[in-house]
Parts: C-alpha cells; sequence; structure tokens
C-alpha cells in the first residue's frame, strides 16, 4: 500500500489535462530579469516538424490572435490614462513659460529611462504582470501628448482668441470652444506618436510576464534554433506591425470626423 501511495503521489502532478498540457504542449522558456534567470512554461502547442510561415500561422493563429487582443487592450488602456494625465498637465501649463517647461522637462525625462530598466524597477512596487507594465507604458506616452497639448494650445491664433472675449465668452468657453478645437489636429498627432511608440515598447513587457504579442517574440528567442523558432519570431513582430497600423488608420478616421471642417488640411 505504502508503494501504491508512493506511486500515486508521483504521478499526481501529471495526471488529467494539465498533466497532459506539461507533457506535450510544455515548452520552456528562460528570461533575463536582473541577474536572475527565471524558468516559465510556454503553454503553446509546438510541432516537432518544421512548417512554412503560413503553416504555422494556421495551426497556431488562434493563440497569435488572443496574444493581439491583449496587446490592444493593453495599448488603449495605457492610452486613455495617458491622454487624461497628459491633455491635463498641458491644459495646466500652457499659459505660463515655467510650468510648459516644468511639464515638459519632466515628462521627456521619463523615456530617457532604458525600457527593461524601468519594467525592473517596477517589480518591487508592482510585481510582476499587467499592472507593472501598465504602469511604464503611461509614463512613456506622456511626452509627446503633453508637449502638443502646450504646443497646440498656446499656438491658438491671438486675434481669434481676442474676437472670443470681445463675444463674451469666459475664459473655460474660450478654453473648449475656441481653443482645444484649434488646436485638436496638433493634439492629436502627439496621441498618435505616444501610441506607436508604446505599441512597440508593450512587446518588451513580456520580460516582466506581461500581456500581448511580445510573448510571441520572446518565447521564439527563448528557444532560437529550436523547430518553429523564427516562425513564431516573425509572426509576433508581423502581428505588432499590423496592431500599430489598425491603431493609425483608427486616429485617420476620428481625425477626419472630430476636426472642425474649417481647419482640416
Amino acid at each position: 500500500m505504502a508503494h501504491i501511495a508512493t506511486m500515486h503521489r508521483d504521478r499526481a502532478p501529471f495526471a488529467g489535462t494539465a498533466g497532459t498540457r506539461v507533457i506535450h504542449r510544455g515548452a520552456w522558456r528562460a528570461t533575463w530579469l536582473g541577474s536572475i534567470w527565471a524558468v516559465r512554461e510556454c503553454p503553446l502547442t509546438r510541432r516537432s516538424r518544421p512548417l512554412s510561415l503560413g503553416e504555422y500561422l494556421s495551426e497556431n493563429w488562434v493563440d497569435v490572435l488572443n496574444d493581439a487582443i491583449l496587446h490592444i487592450d493593453l495599448t488603449a488602456a495605457a492610452m486613455a490614462i495617458a491622454v487624461i494625465i497628459g491633455v491635463g498637465l498641458g491644459i495646466l501649463t500652457y499659459r505660463h513659460p515655467l510650468p510648459s517647461n516644468l511639464a515638459t522637462t519632466t515628462t521627456s525625462a521619463f523615456l530617457t529611462i532604458p525600457s527593461i530598466a524601468l519594467l525592473g524597477i517596477l517589480i518591487g512596487p508592482l510585481g510582476l504582470g499587467t499592472a507593472n507594465v501598465l504602469f511604464a507604458l503611461v509614463l512613456y506616452a506622456l511626452l509627446p501628448i503633453t508637449r502638443n497639448t502646450i504646443v497646440g494650445l498656446a499656438g491658438v491664433d491671438r486675434a481669434v482668441v481676442d474676437a472670443g472675449r470681445g463675444m463674451g465668452m469666459s475664459r473655460s468657453r474660450l478654453l473648449w470652444k475656441v481653443r482645444v478645437p484649434l488646436a485638436w489636429p496638433v493634439m492629436l498627432s502627439g496621441i498618435r506618436v505616444s501610441t506607436q511608440m508604446i505599441i512597440g515598447i508593450a512587446a518588451i513587457g513580456a520580460y516582466v510576464s506581461g500581456p500581448g504579442l511580445g510573448n510571441q517574440i520572446f518565447h521564439g528567442l527563448a528557444r532560437f534554433g529550436a523547430v518553429n523558432s523564427l516562425n513564431q519570431v516573425l509572426i509576433g513582430t508581423g502581428a505588432i506591425v499590423i496592431v500599430a497600423l489598425l491603431f493609425d488608420l483608427a486616429y485617420i478616421v476620428l481625425e477626419r470626423l472630430t476636426t472642425p471642417r474649417g481647419i482640416r488640411a
């Protein structure tokens, strides 16, 4: 009986669906976090025979699509937070040179921090996963949004502003009825730049267990030279490019719908 119990205990980790996944679908990758090598299980199906790029995509498109959706969700969430903070900073500081320069300098300082270093630093307070990557992406997205908001609002023709004052508009009405509509194309261009930038940075979040297409790339790089590893890297990279193009197309449509007809280029 003791022998049977020992066998049962030894086999328990491999029983059922989880055991099948570990034995037949398990692949391992090593990622560098600071000075520690962390080995992680990659629960993605891998074929032992070489596949063409199209064959690999046809057999793993569900995994790629799931990662793409997570990548889009992460980017959209980071941009929503960054737009609120960046536009708010721009509106609060554009009227005075010292605060506007301070806001621009502070947000530009975030871009000087290497992404891997920032993600590693954030492991302490935020741990691994989505929160870590999201916080870093928001910091990286702030500069173009804040700077373009300040430049756009400060660059509105003074004669137009004086005309609004002459019509009896308050400062808040001048801001939302005159300055923001006229500055909107400049502000939106900063949002587009930030989005394209963080789509690429989000892929590096796979180093700290972040979601998205970076997992496709780094899983492939970790097993580079193995069967179909190059396919996995190429698929992940190509999918990121497609996501970036889709976001840019959405911004083109948004600009067309929201820019006043009289100031369209």
